[in-house]
């Protein structure tokens, strides 16, 4: 299992996973109103970790940019 710490940004125009200044960056063109940006990111992160999105799980940070995640890598 790895855990990784994004910050994610939602409302974005160009969305996808990058590394900037050292952190992960989730850009989500969702907006942050009832979890979707949340399962955006979920979403993307499985994506870009080529695994299906019920490997991956937000751990901390569901209400706020911040977040925590743990991806099972097989």
């Amino acid at each position: 299992m790895t855990i990784l710490d994004v910050f994610v940004k939602p409302g974005s125009k160009n969305a996808g996973v990058a590394l900037e200044n050292g952190r992960i960056v989730v850009r989500v063109r969702e907006r942050a109103v009832d979890g979707a940006a949340n399962a955006a990111c979920l979403r993307a992160l499985a994506k870009e970790y080529g695994v299906a999105p019920s490997r991956v799980r937000l751990i901390r940070g569901e209400r706020s940019r911040q977040k925590r995640f743990a991806i099972e890598l097989e």
